[in-house]
């Protein structure tokens, strides 16, 4: 944070304007006849908005509230007026504060790092990352060897200096310098499998790869290009004269028609990133339905026939302690879309149990012993008491919540949309003074609350939040690893 006089202060307000129109694409903030001036057009994507509003601290406004319900209640409640409101975009005003609040005005204005634009948080839109596949024009896929890949910028033969930026090197301009080739520039950077945003910088202008179809915005009106490194390809040996050839699976919830395989000299063949976790998956071939002839591990499907199946990682063994006479237990979860014919358990010498590879992440899940559905009665996480209630794993938990304060609190529970907002399936552990839940949280931004016997409370010691449909507001937490 960085204390301002008024003289600095209206420069660096110019400044901020200057920004605000570059970085910020159709969305503006700026002053008109003496008023702050904010128009938001209503096709604004959600990671846009949320970035719009937590960059200009617009969190009290009810921004949101206002585009799903027309009612401009909290708007006018902070001070407030609608300047325009068509199909296409609304806008909002308000009066300069007086000369007395300029210092106080000041303090809000945070500079970012040394490149304005390229936040060190990556990815800013990812939360969940399942699978990924490159799909680039005029040029073939970034060439990858063992952990090295190979970027290639083509053409760009005028340019005297080329660098390669992203977020595998934290948007640093001057660390990655390629090298020219007969037909482009060349950078080797070794990766592990993943998605990573990148862009080149041409004697000093930031540009996009124009032959990488896949693009994404972070958040902050800057568009970068995307590639993936690659763990695992899909291969089908034969079928020369198919037309066309996809695979679908669990990863992309089966839908048929979006990755399709490229023709080789040999059969067809798709290079793709894949999460940790099991994978189930059958090629389409001409729209025929089949599983993968070189993959003999498979998994029984709903249609009396049999899925393909992969693994990435670790597995998991869940455990079921007793039921010695049960003749059929299977475990079913958010893991495998709740298909309670697919995971069928081994029966040991004190109970059942089945080996299920999984990723870090929190998965819910139940046992079903003859038909009856059921808890882990090891398991004391649940996300709600009874029947109706699912156990709760938590894998390589990356983050601690703490509510500080509340000694005298009965129970403490978290809330978020990690879990669905359920006010009852995390309670919290009372740890010295403080209030503590250890979770798994995806990278990117998540929205969440304390619930302290029976009340709903943002966190007290977090200043960042956005405005809700109750009018109540969420903590807002953004992870960055």
């Amino acid at each position: 944070m960085i204390k301002l006089n008024r003289n600095v202060f209206i420069i660096v307000c110019f400044c901020t304007l200057l920004i605000s129109f570059e970085n910020v694409s159709a969305q503006i903030y700026t002053i008109r006849n003496g008023k702050m001036y904010i128009e938001i057009e209503k096709n604004i994507s959600p990671v846009e908005l949320d970035s719009f509003i937590v960059q200009y601290d617009l969190s009290d406004v009810g921004i949101k509230h206002f585009l799903r319900t027309q009612t401009p209640d909290s708007i006018h409640m902070m001070g407030w007026e609608i300047a325009k409101n068509d199909k296409k975009s609304f806008a909002i005003s308000k009066l300069m504060i007086s000369s007395d609040d300029l210092k106080n005005y000041a303090d809000k204005i945070v500079f970012s790092g040394s490149q304005p634009g390229f936040p060190a948080l990556f990815p800013a839109t990812n939360n969940g990352l399942f699978y990924g596949f490159n799909k680039f024009k005029n040029k073939p896929p970034f060439i990858s060897k063992d952990s090295t890949v190979t970027f290639y910028l083509r053409n760009h033969s005028n340019a005297k200096k080329v660098m390669l930026a992203g977020s595998f090197n934290n948007w640093i301009p001057d660390a990655l310098p390629m090298t020219k080739t007969d037909s482009g520039w060349i950078a080797f950077v070794n990766l592990g499998p993943g998605k990573y945003w990148y862009k080149f910088i041409s004697d000093g202008n930031w540009i996009v790869d124009d032959d990488n179809i896949q693009r994404e915005n972070d958040g902050l009106g800057n568009m970068n290009s995307v590639f993936y490194k690659v763990n695992h390809s899909f291969k089908v040996q034969g079928y020369n004269s198919a037309k066309r050839v996809y695979v679908a699976g669990s990863f992309n919830n089966w839908r048929p028609n979006e990755l399709q395989l490229w023709k080789t000299g040999t059969g067809w063949e798709l290079p793709i990133y894949l999460a940790e976790g099991t994978h189930t998956y059958k090629f389409i071939i001409d729209g025929n339905w089949k599983t993968d002839a070189a993959n003999p591990d498979k998994l029984p499907n709903e249609f009396n026939d049999f899925n393909s199946v992969i693994h990435f990682g670790k597995p998991y063994l869940f455990k079921l302690i007793g039921f010695e006479d049960a003749k059929t237990v299977t475990v079913t979860g958010s893991f495998n879309g709740w298909r309670k014919d697919e995971l069928f358990m081994t029966k040991t010498a004190g109970g059942w149990e089945y080996p299920y590879t999984l990723g870090p992440g929190n998965y819910e899940y139940r046992f079903i012993v003859d038909g009856k559905e059921m808890t882990d009665p090891s398991n004391p996480l649940v996300t709600a008491e009874g029947k109706k209630g699912n156990s709760f794993l938590i894998l390589e938990p990356n983050y601690i919540f703490r509510l500080k304060g509340f000694p005298n609190a009965k129970k403490v529970f978290l809330a978020g949309d990690f879990n669905g907002f359920n006010p009852n399936s995390h309670a919290m552990k009372k740890v010295g003074e403080e209030w503590q839940f250890s979770i798994h949280l995806s990278r990117g931004k998540h929205l969440y609350k304390f619930i302290v016997d029976g009340k709903w409370i943002r966190d007290p010691n977090n200043k960042l939040w956005e405005q809700n449909e109750f009018m109540t507001g969420d903590s807002i937490i953004w992870i960055e690893k």
